[in-house]
C-alpha cells in the first residue's frame, strides 16, 4: 500500500526542497512560540509558495485563538490545520467552519483507553493524527522524541485518514507500520541532527523507509 508521509516543522527552502524531491505528500510549519521549529506567517507564507500542487501544506497550532489562526490563514496558502492542543471535538468543528479549512486534530496516545477516547473526535475531523501522550513535565504536546506502543492502533478502524506520528525515525519507521496497519505516518524530531534543525539526508532517508515498507506491504 501507498503510505502517506508528512514532514513537519520544515523552516529552510532547503528542507522543504528535500521533503518535496523525496515524495513528501504533506508538508508541516510550526505556530506554536515555544517549538524549536516555530515560524512567523511570513516566513511560512514563503516556504508554502515553493510547496507544488498535490502536496498538502498543513498548519500546526497549539490551543490557538482565532485570531491567531487567522493571521496565518490569510497569508498563508494552506491545505489543512492541525490542532495539537487539548482542542475539544467542537472547538475542531469550529475552526472548520469559521476558515474553511479541513481539520486533522492530534491526539496523545498512552493506554488503549486514549485510543478508545479518540473516538469522540469522529466527525468533528478530516483527519486524524495519533501521537506519544506526552508527560506531565513537556513543554511542548508533540516533537518530543519519544514513541508509544504502536500495536495499541492495530486492527483499528477510522471514519478518516489517519497518520502515525511519535519517535519515529528512517530505522524504526517500517516496524512502526507493521505493528500499528498506520495508513500514514509524520515526523519531525526524527529527521533532525538537533531539535529545531533538519537534515535534508534524514528526510530522505525516512521517505525511502517509509516507502518499502509500503511495498513490503503490497506484496
Amino acid at each position: 500500500m501507498a503510505i502517506i508521509v508528512k514532514i513537519c516543522g520544515l523552516k529552510t527552502p532547503e528542507t522543504v526542497s528535500a521533503a518535496v524531491g523525496a515524495g513528501a505528500d504533506m508538508v508541516g510549519f510550526v505556530f506554536f512560540a515555544r517549538s524549536p521549529r516555530c515560524v512567523t506567517a511570513a516566513e511560512a507564507a514563503a516556504l508554502a509558495g515553493a510547496v507544488p500542487a498535490g502536496v498538502i501544506r498543513t498548519a500546526l497550532f497549539v490551543d490557538a485563538a482565532d485570531a491567531e489562526i487567522a493571521a496565518v490563514v490569510e497569508q498563508v496558502p494552506l491545505e489543512l490545520l492541525q490542532l495539537h492542543g487539548s482542542e475539544t471535538p467542537q472547538r475542531c468543528v469550529d475552526v472548520r467552519r469559521r476558515f474553511g479549512v479541513p481539520v486533522m486534530k492530534a491526539l496523545g496516545v498512552a493506554s488503549a483507553a486514549d485510543v478508545t477516547a479518540a473516538r469522540a473526535y469522529e466527525g468533528a475531523c478530516d483527519r486524524l493524527l495519533f501521537d506519544a501522550k506526552p508527560g506531565p513535565d513537556a513543554a511542548r504536546p508533540g516533537g518530543n522524541a519519544e514513541a508509544f506502543e504502536w500495536h495499541l492502533l492495530a486492527g483499528t478502524a477510522w471514519p478518516v485518514p489517519w497518520l502515525l506520528a511519535g519517535g519515529l525515525t528512517a530505522e524504526t519507521v517500517g516496524e512502526a507500520i507493521a505493528a500499528s496497519g498506520a495508513p500514514g505516518v509524520d515526523v519531525s524530531s526524527g529527521v533532525e541532527d538537533v531539535p529545531g534543525v533538519k537534515s535534508a539526508a534524514k528526510i530522505r532517508a525516512f521517505l525511502a523507509a517509509a516507502r518499502a515498507e509500503g511495498k513490503k506491504g503490497s506484496e
